[in-house]
């Protein structure tokens, strides 16, 4: 993986988790030109600067992370560091609360105890589909990382009630110990 790390900083992104949203977006095409896309634990910005050159100028962009994020990024991305609980106030006063898409690459702090860790993913798991279900517009996507476990089936139950349609993808670059699977949604009902 170090690999992947050079090779992001070459590309000049912030890091190597942004392969994994390029591999899904040549996959499912979720991000569009012009799109406004709200990106939720989106420290250190790759997947931000990569959403960004998707949507072009046009699109609008807006992160969230407890992290701040030091990373270059264009003018039409906003980036507010605070927490996704506080998330509807923030967007108010951005005048901003409708999006075409929700992307979430939030991951907990891991304690090293699988069931601990996967449960604390669930949890931002359902945070984030919330979110999607009160901010994506009609027809909107999403994509939500999660540490797989026995909650898993679940939660893809719960994106398939909200989505047309719902996919599970591993990008080839998730490190093979990893339990990390991307749960992905498109058209929002």
């Amino acid at each position: 993986m170090l690999f992947r790390s050079r090779q992001a900083k070459k590309d000049n992104f912030a890091a190597r988790s942004v392969y994994k949203l390029q591999a899904i977006q040549k996959k499912h095409r979720i991000l569009k030109r012009g799109a406004r896309i709200l990106d939720l634990g989106c420290a250190p910005g790759s997947w931000l600067q990569f959403a960004a050159q998707t949507a072009g100028p046009d699109g609008r962009l807006v992160g969230i992370d407890l992290a701040q994020v030091t990373t270059g990024l264009p003018d039409n991305v906003t980036v507010i560091t605070g927490d996704v609980a506080d998330l509807e106030r923030y967007l108010t006063e951005l005048g901003q609360t409708r999006f075409d898409t929700v992307l979430s690459d939030m991951a907990p702090a891991t304690t090293g105890n699988r069931h601990v860790d996967e449960a604390r993913s669930m949890g931002l798991c359902e945070a984030a589909l919330d979110i999607a279900e009160k901010t994506l517009v009609p027809g909107g996507g999403f994509i939500c990382k999660i540490f797989q476990g026995s909650d898993f089936k679940a939660f893809t139950d719960a994106v398939k009630s909200h989505f047309d349609r719902q996919a599970a993808f591993r990008p080839k670059s998730t490190r093979k110990a990893s339990r990390e699977v991307f749960v992905i949604g498109i058209g929002k009902k």
